[in-house]
């Protein structure tokens, strides 16, 4: 199988008047198909249920995006037990170039949808232009890199040879795969982790984000119109506490892939670790959680730049990134000066419905909004300085972009992820003092240095650790085949999405000798 070498998929330009003319037509578009419903998929068959999920615009509340089915716990049951069977039987006998082909051809189709996929992250996520259409780009990124990966894999692999026998290594598929993304890359991370599944030859029970359906529906009709065989990938959304633990305590569910938050991901961590009665395997699983990742500023920095890159990385989707700059880290000398910059470069921000296409939508929903806002409250009991915002904004679940400074290194919004815009200044005595600041948390996703000195850089690509370390820029944006992506200690199990060793983990090598 021929295909040109990858490439990532490059950003749309919104300052060209026909790229914002063509995103306004998909966002008329989507508006249009509000009130859609999707079914399950089980077993290759579109299965009602007998409730429903409703999806809903953070930034228009009372505006429904649409609704899929609401598996209940004898459905997850029998969609494990369906794409079980479907897995023995066929798909992991499919030839691994076909299931590679199918992957380039959902890319194909998702290029020529990529506004319309992009614009319903805007109604369903309160994603704004931009971050919609890199979350877009990402998922076709996915697509493209693991398709060709799959190539590179599938066939027999290079090992030592020996007199008189041939030997071989072969990468085989496990079996099923529950796949359970996160609300906040609705569509990259969910295609991502699905794909990764599938074209390894296992089959998926996904089940999406409560907060993030349609999205997610509408890759599955993309998959499917692509080629992918209806019962080798499963549409199975509900509930955490009933679907959720039913999918990850299925004696046939082979694997676990998880983006979401620490306290979920080590419950289905540890609930995975038991062996279930008929269970032939010891379940693998990928947890991608979350991080309080810092931002680090010496004396030596540009600090206009500084401030620039720490409030693009701080509020990019109201914060909402595991990535998110949630935590800037400036040494005494530059401290007061980059509060000074970072307050005013946070101030000239515009917060609006996301299809206007502002710097700041609203946080994903009720129960993160009121999170938020305590948070806030929290901070300002611990004696932390608010700079800036701290209030909610009427008309839907906006958050003003917060800033606390005198932020002690131990204080709450200094060590638990709050997942939304509130920034954390944390003054650091000089560069020993920051490094010691930097790792002082229990997660290590991402982070940055911002210096000219050399010996510093130095020291911060050994010294921080973070699974992925930015360097004189934003702490935010890994892009697939150049940043692998994943993290240390309690930000997960550092798999790497979108790196050359990610689809191993959805296989197993066999080795083969014969002797002639």
């Amino acid at each position: 199988m021929s295909v040109l070498p990858y490439k990532n998929e490059p950003f749309t330009d919104f300052s060209v008047e026909a790229n914002r003319a063509a995103y306004e037509d998909a966002l008329k578009k989507v508006k249009g198909d509000f009130g859609k419903h999707w079914d399950l998929l089980i077993g290759g068959k579109r299965v009602k249920s007998k409730q429903s999920i409703k999806s809903i615009d953070p930034a228009s509340p009372d505006t429904v995006i649409g609704t899929v089915g609401k598996a209940s716990k004898a459905q997850a049951e029998d969609a494990v037990n369906k794409a079980h069977d479907y897995y023995m039987k066929t798909w992991r006998f499919v030839n691994y170039e076909e299931r590679a082909r199918i992957l380039m051809k959902a890319a194909h189709a998702m290029k020529a949808q990529k506004h319309e996929l992009s614009a319903t992250m805007t109604y369903e996520e309160s994603k704004n232009w931009r971050e919609a259409d890199a979350d877009t780009a990402e998922a076709i990124d996915f697509l493209e890199f693991y398709g060709r990966e799959m190539l590179r894999l599938g066939g027999a692999q290079n090992v030592e040879p020996w007199p008189g026998e041939e030997n071989n290594l072969y990468y085989e598929p496990i079996g099923t795969v529950v796949v359970i993304p996160p609300w906040n890359f609705p569509l990259a991370i969910m295609a991502g982790m699905t794909v990764a599944a599938l074209v390894t030859g296992n089959t998926v029970v996904l089940k999406p984000a409560s907060g993030a359906p349609i999205i997610a529906a509408k890759f599955i009709d993309i998959l499917l119109e692509a080629g992918m065989p209806a019962e080798a990938i499963t549409f199975c959304p509900g509930s955490g506490g009933e679907v959720g633990d039913t999918l990850v305590d299925h004696p046939k569910t082979r694997m676990i892939a998880f983006t979401g938050s620490r306290e979920v991901g080590l419950r289905i961590h540890e609930r995975a670790a038991k062996v279930n009665e008929g269970q032939l395997w010891i379940k693998r699983t990928i947890m991608e959680l979350g991080g309080k990742d810092g931002l680090v500023v010496d004396e030596t920095a540009d600090l206009d730049y500084a401030a620039e890159q720490a409030v693009l990385g701080a509020y990019g989707f109201q914060g909402q990134k595991c990535s998110a700059c949630s935590r800037l880290i400036v040494v005494d000398k530059v401290y007061d000066k980059l509060v000074k910059k970072v307050v005013e470069k946070t101030k000239q921000l515009k917060i609006a419905h996301p299809e206007n296409n502002p710097d700041m939508g609203a946080v994903i929903d009720a129960a993160a909004h009121g999170n938020i806002l305590e948070y806030i409250e929290k901070a300002k009991k611990d004696g932390n300085k608010l700079e800036l915002g701290g209030k909610a904004i009427e008309g839907g679940f906006f958050v003003e972009p917060t800033i606390f400074s005198g932020v002690k290194p131990t204080d709450t919004i200094a060590q638990e992820e709050i997942f939304g815009p509130v920034l954390a200044i944390i003054k650091a005595k000089d560069f020993d003092n920051a490094v010691e600041i930097f790792n002082g948390t229990e997660f290590g996703l991402t982070g940055g240095l911002i210096s000219k000195r050399r010996d510093r850089l130095e020291r911060a690509r050994r010294e921080f650790h973070v699974g992925n370390l930015y360097l004189n820029r934003k702490i935010t944006g890994a892009l697939v085949g150049v940043q692998p992506f994943g993290g240390f200690n309690m930000s997960g199990t550092d798999s790497k999405a979108g790196g050359k060793d990610y689809l191993l983990l959805f296989m197993q090598a066999k080795s083969v000798a014969e002797r002639w």
